[in-house]
């Protein structure tokens, strides 16, 4: 077992299929301060909610120069009906396999109606220009939670 990421530790760095077209290197924004959000499955209430929210709140992200990433186990092609559906404005990545949640620390073990599983644990992630970890939230609330990374990065 890997140990916990902090404040202030390097992201893990990973390269990951985008709906922008083009794979996301986490290495290679540097210079911009990045927010990866982890949620669990496309088009359900709670990821919907907390899409809508950050897409709404995009222009401001980029006007703090800083890019926005949502990041589940789901295939490209989910994520584009996700985005078409939605009306999602930021690019979604596909962490198929789970490895990037793995390295992240947030593929875990879940509970629903007594039944145990393993899943992404709903986090995000602000990575500095650096590529260190500025802020990290773990079991993130979805409604709200965007506001509140925005006016975290804000201060």
């Amino acid at each position: 077992m890997q140990k916990e990421l902090q404040q202030g530790d390097v992201a893990p760095d990973f390269t990951l299929a985008s709906t922008s077209g083009e794979d996301v290197a986490l290495s290679k924004l540097r210079g911009k301060r990045v927010v990866l959000y982890f949620y669990p499955k496309d088009m359900t209430p709670g990821c919907t909610t907390e899409a809508h929210e950050f897409s709404a709140l995009l222009k401001k992200f980029s006007a703090r120069g800083t890019l926005v990433f949502g990041i589940s186990p789901d295939t490209i092609e989910s994520h584009h009906k996700f985005i078409a559906k939605d009306d999602i404005t930021f690019p979604l990545l596909a962490d198929d396999g789970h490895g990037v949640a793995d390295k992240y620390g947030v593929w875990v073990e879940k509970s629903m109606n007594g039944k145990k599983y393993m899943g992404v644990e709903r986090a995000t992630f602000v990575v500095d220009q650096e590529g260190k970890l500025e802020a990290i939230y773990h079991k993130v609330k979805a409604e709200g939670h965007a506001t509140c990374v925005l006016d975290d990065i804000e201060k």
